[in-house]
């Protein structure tokens, strides 16, 4: 018909963005407290084991992964401050604090795969246990838990890769100031009604006049 022009209806927003900032966190937030948690277990679990010779016969000897090194422990505690404290943080802040993650993530893997064939804290219980000081552990073998804690660096370092790639979406902790800096003014108390002593006497506890003059 000719005079009638077709009105488009309106558009819902698309929710992409805020469907992926919220699956990004969720993931986030799970392969990071994960990922710390894998790590400081598998630091306190057996590494490797070996024999010292002592008076003519073999004696067993094992290797916690806090002995081996304390680097992916260390890291894994700071990965998850910094997981944390990305929420606490606004734009480069949070960039900062993310990379930090990550790095711990990356550091913790590196440190993992290094103990995974170090013998150095099985030579010095050889040598404390034979009360030789060039004394070596022997049938040196190893677990894999250094691998274990490997894999709870790298999801540490995924929870830092998506701080950094998503981070944007993720909401922030409410401050106390505005975004001036300034803190925010308080509400004037209602004057006192004269009619209520009670209120008369809060007025004067405040250090207010209550007559209003």
């Amino acid at each position: 018909m000719e005079g009638v022009t077709a009105v488009p209806s309106p558009r819902p927003e698309p929710a992409g963005p805020s469907r992926t900032g919220r699956t990004s966190l969720a993931a986030a937030l799970l392969s990071g407290a994960l990922g710390a948690a894998v790590a400081l277990l598998a630091t306190r679990q057996e590494w490797s084991e070996g024999t010292a010779t002592v008076a003519g016969g073999a004696f067993p000897l094992t290797a916690k992964g806090s002995d081996v090194t304390g680097v992916p422990a260390a890291l894994a505690v700071v990965g998850l401050a910094a997981l944390v404290a990305v929420f606490a943080v606004h734009r480069a802040g949070r960039l900062a604090v993310a990379a930090v993650l990550a790095l711990s993530g990356a550091g913790t893997v590196a440190a993992a795969l290094l103990g995974a064939s170090d013998s150095t804290a099985l030579d010095e219980k050889a040598a404390q246990a034979s009360g030789d000081a060039s004394a070596t552990v022997g049938a040196l073998s190893h677990t894999a838990w250094p691998y274990v804690a490997a894999v709870g660096g790298l999801l540490l370092l995924v929870a830092g890769l998506l701080a950094l790639r998503y981070g944007r979406l993720w909401p922030a902790m409410s401050g106390r100031y505005e975004r001036g800096g300034a803190p925010r003014p308080r509400r004037a108390a209602a004057p006192a009604d004269p009619d209520r002593p009670e209120e008369l006497w809060k007025a004067l506890d405040r250090g207010e006049d209550p007559t209003g003059a």
